[in-house]
């Protein structure tokens, strides 16, 4: 085998984080210095309602080989009902990849105070070791 088959692009995870809760959490993980993957590419969108499942299949086919949407706490979001709008949603997307022919764990759904900085970061190291295990995302080769 050459290098270019054995060496392997460095798994993707985007994290869909509600500015009030989810992305101040990772905030403070980063200010607590708190280490959570590095594979974690985190989006900042006003709330988790606004979650929207065409950007996250996208996600998908260009190359990312998980998705977390992390929001509010059950019963604290900002919006009144966004986190449950998405978590709604989470569980669609979950069967139209089934549908598609992905696990239906790359992608999950967390919720967190913006205190929970260290809960971030055991998020999202609890969804990178998920993925490890699934291993690459089969459109990914597809993409390159």
């Amino acid at each position: 085998m050459s290098m270019a088959e054995t060496s392997q692009a460095p798994l993707q995870i985007v994290a869909y984080c509600c500015h009030y809760c989810a992305y101040a959490a990772a905030d403070l993980a980063g200010v607590l210095r708190v280490p959570y993957p590095a594979e974690t590419k985190i989006v900042e969108i006003p709330c988790t309602g606004r979650l929207d499942m065409l950007e996250v299949l996208h996600a998908f086919e260009h190359g990312a080989d998980g998705v977390m949407v992390a929001g509010c706490l059950e019963g604290d979001c900002h919006f009144q009902e966004g986190n449950l709008s998405a978590r709604r949603r989470v569980a669609r997307l979950k069967l139209m990849l089934t549908d598609i022919g992905l696990e239906a764990d790359r992608i999950e759904m967390f919720n967190l105070s913006s205190a929970m900085g260290t809960k971030f970061a055991e998020m999202a190291t609890l969804m990178s070791q998920r993925i490890v295990e699934l291993g690459p995302s089969p459109l990914r080769s597809s993409n390159h």
